[in-house]
């Protein structure tokens, strides 16, 4: 079968987590070896050695300014020899797309939390999910909370949603914190969060509630600003043991994440999160909250908390903080837990998906 996917995403050059899922996803079904060919639609020429060769892939690079997806890419399927299934991996389905197609759906979190995200954005995320659900053939989930979401807010059926939850980074381990420790200067003893400075991510409460913690603690909040990211940023600033890394590239991640003494991420909503998963193949015990899909994701190698109650946040610190025990307990299963997501898995079954529609 010929399959066509959007590699649209994987040439950015500061993945978070959507750009991330695009790239390893995509490696992975090259590397399954399937009787298959696979047409590469890109925005940008990819990186020679950023996915492997492969007599199964044939690259299109097709460059368009603005509107992407709906414009240039609708105009090439349109025109040129069509794929039996087009897959979309983050959800946004071209206007036009005269075949059989299959679209991801990370997250709902605009419909949980508007306020943290601009009305342009909540609107375009709206209607484009919108119209993926109307109009894609099938739609992938990343968590059961995802299309639990998709069920009760945009009335998508059953039968047309697969849950497929995505993979990890098998490369990131544990290893000595050392260098990076002295490359961003960090104290011996500190928190971590990863991810995206924005409202969604709780971070003024986190600093509320790290806050009451005694010294010689320092939470380190590692991620480029986002959406509303000033007054984080100003509380952030205003305590001494606060400190802002912004963006950190991969190749830091595993030092940063092996030396924090705990994870933590009190995220209001989370289609599926990444760093959770990276903080335990680091051997790093996590805190993270009961919502969305983080339950799924952590089962019980987390110590889980209500990301409202502020009080409740800073004993879970004090609890990981203090307990060798717990910590030791956290580590250990979290190395069990992290087994269960691969991208050779989320590969075999994101191609079942694929070939089922292809029929």
């Amino acid at each position: 079968m010929h399959f066509g996917l959007d590699a649209s995403r994987v040439t950015v050059a500061q993945r978070t987590g959507t750009e991330r899922y695009a790239l390893e996803l995509i490696r992975a079904l090259l590397a399954l070896n399937a009787p298959h060919h696979f047409t590469l639609y890109f925005r940008d020429a990819p990186a020679p050695h950023l996915l492997p060769a492969s007599p199964q892939r044939v690259d299109r690079v097709i460059p368009f300014p603005r509107l992407w997806t709906h414009v240039r890419l609708s105009f090439e399927l349109l025109t040129s020899p069509r794929p039996a299934t087009l897959f979309i991996p983050a959800h946004v389905l071209p206007l036009v797309h005269p075949l059989p197609t299959v679209v991801t759906v990370h997250d709902l979190g605009y419909r949980h939390f508007p306020d943290a995200h601009p009305l342009t954005q909540r609107l375009y995320l709206d209607l484009s999910t919108r119209f993926a659900v109307r109009q894609a053939t099938h739609l992938i989930a990343d968590s059961e909370a995802t299309q639990r979401d998709l069920q009760r807010l945009y009335h998508a059926p059953m039968d047309k949603i697969t849950v497929v939850y995505p993979g990890r980074d098998e490369a990131l381990r544990r290893v000595d914190p050392a260098p990076v420790r002295a490359k961003y200067q960090l104290p011996d003893a500190y928190l971590l969060h990863v991810g995206t400075l924005q409202p969604r991510k709780n971070l003024l409460r986190l600093i509320e509630a790290f806050a009451q913690l005694p010294p010689p603690i320092t939470l380190v909040l590692a991620g480029r600003p986002g959406w509303l990211a000033a007054p984080i940023l100003a509380a952030a600033r205003q305590h001494p043991r606060i400190r802002l890394l912004d963006y950190v590239p991969e190749a830091d991640l595993a030092g940063l994440y092996s030396g924090a003494h705990a994870f933590v991420f009190p995220s209001l909503y989370e289609g599926f999160g990444f760093p959770v998963l990276e903080a335990m193949a680091c051997g790093t015990p996590v805190v993270c909250a009961n919502t969305a899909s983080l339950p799924e994701l952590v089962g019980e190698a987390a110590l889980l908390v209500d990301p409202l109650d502020t009080a409740g946040l800073t004993a879970a610190l004090e609890r990981v903080l203090n307990d060798a025990d717990l910590r030791a307990t956290l580590v250990e299963k979290g190395y069990r837990q992290i087994q269960n997501f691969t991208w050779a898995k989320t590969a075999r079954e994101t191609l079942r998906v694929l070939e089922g529609v292809a029929r």
